[in-house]
Order: C-alpha cells, then structure tokens, then sequence
C-alpha cells in the first residue's frame, strides 16, 4: 500500500479530489526544475524539484546543458508519482511551462543538442542585436513582433549557434537541424521524437513571430538568415500536443497545455479580462496587463508580446522585465552578509520609520524595462553618517517596488487605462514589507495570492481545459483564492517626496547629471 501524502510530509497535502485524478504540471525554470500535481480545485497536492545548473564559460555568457534540463524533468516526474502514490493512470493531462528564451539547436536524427542551450540571460549575442538597430531593423522589429533587438529574445541567439558552432550551419542547411525553446526540446523527447511544436507565446518571445499574423514571418528569418525547417510548428496554448511516451508514463497521459513561464502566471492568476495585470517577483520580475485583442506598441520601454492563447481566441499583453529583484534580496545575504536569511529583510526594513534619503538602484547588469539601458550600474546615493546595515537593506527592498512601480507607469501611459489592482507571486511576494510599500506607490490594492504557485497552476489550467478537466474559465475563478490584500495606506505628499528622489537615484546610474 503506498504511503499516504501525510505520511510523506507534502506541503498542503489535500484530500483527493472526487475525479479520481490530477493535472501534472512542469515548471522547468533556470535555476530547478518541478513536477506538480494539482487538483481540481488548484492546489498542489505534491511536487518534487532538482536542481539544473547554469555554466558560464566567460563573462556575460549563460549556458546550460539541454540532457541535463530533461533527464532532470523526467526525474521530477516520477519522484512526484512516487512519493504520491499518484500514478500516470490517474493523471489526466500534463501542462507545461519553461523558462523563455532559452535556446536549444540539435540533430534531427539523433536527437543530441550540438551546443549548449544558450540560457535567455546570456549576453553573447548583444552585437548581433547591435547591429541590427544599426541596420536599421528596429521598426520592422518591433512592429512584426512586439519586440526590440535585444540578446534577450531567442533569434540572435540561435543565429549565433548557426554562425559559431562547426557545421551547424551545414546540418541546418540540410535540413538536419531543429530548433526550439525549452518548452519544444521537453515536448520533442517527452513524446519520443513525435512532436516539434511550440506554442503561441513561446514563440512571440524569438524574436521570429508575427504576432499578428501568429505566424513565423518570413522576412525575419531572411534578414536571421535562418532556415525554415528548424522551426517548430506553432500551435494555440491549450490543447493537445502529443502523449508522453510509454517510457516515461506508462499510461500516456496527453501534454495538454504548454506556455512560457510569464504567459503562465498570467492564466494561473485568472488574468482574463483587459487591463488585468500580474506581476511575478523571483530573481527577476515581470510583469504582464492583459491588452485584449489589441497588440499595444510601447512608446514606453515595454514590449508587447501573446499574453493567452486558449479557447480559440488570443489575448495581447504588454511585459515589462526588470532583471534584479529577488537578486538584490540574494545580494544583501551573499555579497554583503547583512543578513542570514532573507526572510529578515522585511522585519529589517520596517524597523526604519523612512529609507532617511538613501536609494540603491540594483543596476548590477544594467537597467531593463522601461529604460533599456545596457550600461546603467548599481549605485547607492543619499548616504550619511547615520546610515547603517537597516538603512542598506530598506533602500533594496524599496528598490524593487520601485522598478515595479515604473514599469506600470509606463503600462498605463501606453495601454491608456488605469490598473485597479495587482495580482503578485513569487518568492519576494512573501516579502510583506516590499508588498506594503508596492501597494502604497500604485496606490490601488495589491493582492497575493494563496497559492505561490500560479505558474505551474497557469500551464495545469491550460492542460486540464483542453482535455476537459475543468469546464471553463469560471471554474478557475472560482478556485481562486487571495491570501492577503495589502492596501495603499503611505499619505501622497510623502510619495510624492519618495517618487522624486528615486527618479533622481536612477538619473544618476545612468550618467546622467540631476540639477
């Protein structure tokens, strides 16, 4: 008889649900990479994680090993079964979502990547995409698919493998090569070979999608020089890919749901309607305002990007990145050592009644959206004697509202509607003090959901309403449940005064001389 999930010490463990069965959902991320089990009212009844590493053969570049991110997926997959004692008979459909931008080119015949995966933070690219604003590629970029040429985004990157790596631009030439997100390489070998497919909103994160169309535009792979036989084909987010090889799931459950990890949150947050936005804090943050049928064009630093891709029709949404958030956390634990745990943070940074003039703007590999500004440093201004270790460590908590803060500024400015509230996740989200003071800078509610999650449940939603499993998306509304609501309470003329000195913290990362 297998243990129960008490028995075994799961997290939350819930009863089982009446059907008998469970959406599995993968979240196969930078850092590790998670099986989920997830019943039918969301919560997650069980999940095993390992750990992937990331390389960095010189300084800006970021690779991974592609065996290494599915033999580790795989692994998660049957600890998760094993220690549930929920097996793939009682799995209904498996979702997944995956780190965007990642890029992984191998051989068509033998299935082995010919280079490492080039992981969407590595920076080797930043000439290509250089060049490609000199040539005068931006407008056409943007316009085709929401973008801006940046190394963030999969195209520079697989056009550098091309260029780079011996005979790869031979073997795709001939048509041996493939090509594909994360979400692809896990889709191709999860189903034996039988599948090359990716989905909407992975591939509106390459760089090679028109997003109007929801079609690979032909001109961007000219001006890429990439050939069309690597690409996947391109399908809507939910629905049926294929089904997991018997090797792996003996009862073959159908890979239902697949979508980049932003696009996820988005879902799993319920974020249907226009104007809904989330925002996801881990090393990063992200955040994502559903735009309707309507592809928005930033005239302020953002991107637009396919939001949702379920139930026959395509929601748009504008995205800001901001590259260091739960990284500033990390950084007052390693780098500095004020403190042990980054749990203190919050209690450390409320125990100051202001951040007394002193603003840390984490610029540590430049500034990402709204500003876009690749050589933008961190800098720390507004020090004086009485500052201390509190002083330090409230300023980086604040930073990272404040980044938020911007990006939905420039939301709002280019979306032309003001946001009600904010759905937030991730680890930092656990960060009562950050979340306070988010709130207090949008000053409209914002809400944290019980359930962490939200990625993982987004890509199970997708799955389970493809085979049935949930009915409609009312039903997912209604499983929703927001642990806290934190309300704006800072008066305005002290926002006001906070506002003003950090837009001058950050003039002055970028160079620029505040009068």
């Amino acid at each position: 008889m297998p243990l129960s999930l008490s028995d075994l010490g799961v997290i939350d463990a819930a009863p089982l649900a009446p059907r008998n069965s469970y959406v599995m959902a993968l979240d196969c991320g930078t850092t590790s990479v998670r099986a989920l089990l997830i019943d039918e009212y969301g919560c997650v009844v069980a999940q095993a994680s390992r750990p992937v590493a990331c390389t960095y053969p010189r300084p800006g570049w970021v690779e991974q090993d592609p065996t290494e991110l599915l033999a580790s997926q795989i692994a998660a997959m049957i600890e998760v079964q094993f220690k549930s004692g929920i097996h793939s008979a009682n799995i209904a459909a498996v979702g997944i979502t995956n780190q965007r931008e990642t890029t992984v080119v191998w051989d068509r015949d033998t299935g082995q990547p010919v280079a490492p995966a080039i992981v969407w933070q590595c920076r080797r690219t930043a000439p290509i995409a250089k060049a490609l604003v000199t040539d005068g590629y931006s407008d056409l970029i943007a316009e085709k698919t929401g973008l801006i040429p940046d190394a963030y985004f999969s195209a520079t990157k697989l056009k550098w493998i091309l260029e780079n790596v011996a005979g790869a631009r031979e073997m795709a030439d001939e048509g041996r090569l493939l090509f594909g997100t994360v979400d692809t390489w896990l889709i191709f070998n999860l189903t034996g070979g039988a599948v090359h497919a990716t989905d909407y909103t992975n591939a509106s994160r390459t760089m090679l999608f028109n997003i109007h169309k929801l079609a690979w535009d032909e001109d961007l792979l000219r001006i890429m020089d990439i050939p069309r036989s690597m690409l996947p084909e391109v399908r809507p987010s939910s629905g049926v890919f294929g089904r997991v090889s018997s090797e792996i799931m003996t009862h073959m459950p159908p890979i239902a749901g697949v979508a980049g990890d932003q696009q996820a949150s988005l879902f799993g947050h319920c974020c249907f309607e226009r104007g809904s936005a989330k925002s996801t804090y881990g090393t990063g943050c992200f955040i994502l305002v559903n735009t309707g049928d309507t592809v928005v064009r930033s005239e302020h630093g953002l991107v637009s990007t396919v939001g949702i891709a379920e139930g026959g029709s395509v929601s748009y949404a504008l995205e800001g990145s901001i590259f260091q958030a739960g990284s500033v956390i990390e950084w007052l634990r390693d780098g500095l050592g004020l403190v042990e745990d980054p749990a203190e943070t919050s209690e450390v940074a409320a125990s100051l009644s202001s951040n007394g003039g002193c603003y840390l703007v984490p610029a540590f590999t430049g500034l990402g959206s709204p500003w876009w500004d690749s050589a933008a440093r961190g800098i720390i201004c507004g020090l004086t004697r009485a500052s201390g270790r509190a002083t330090i460590v409230r300023a980086a908590c604040e930073a990272i509202a404040y980044q938020a803060y911007d990006v939905l500024e420039a939301m709002e400015a280019d979306a032309g509607f003001k946001l009600s509230s904010l759905s937030v996740d991730g680890g930092v989200a656990r960060n009562d003090f950050i979340m306070q003071f988010q709130a207090d800078l949008l000053q409209i509610p914002v809400e944290r959901e019980e359930v962490i999650e939200t990625t993982a449940l987004g890509a199970a939603y997708l799955a389970g309403l493809a085979v049935g499993y949930w009915e409609s998306r009312e039903e997912l509304v209604q499983n929703r449940d927001v642990g806290r609501r934190y309300l704006p309470s800072m008066p305005l003329d002290v926002r006001a005064r906070e506002l003003r000195g950090w837009r001058e913290a950050v003039a002055r990362t970028r160079g620029q001389i505040v009068k």
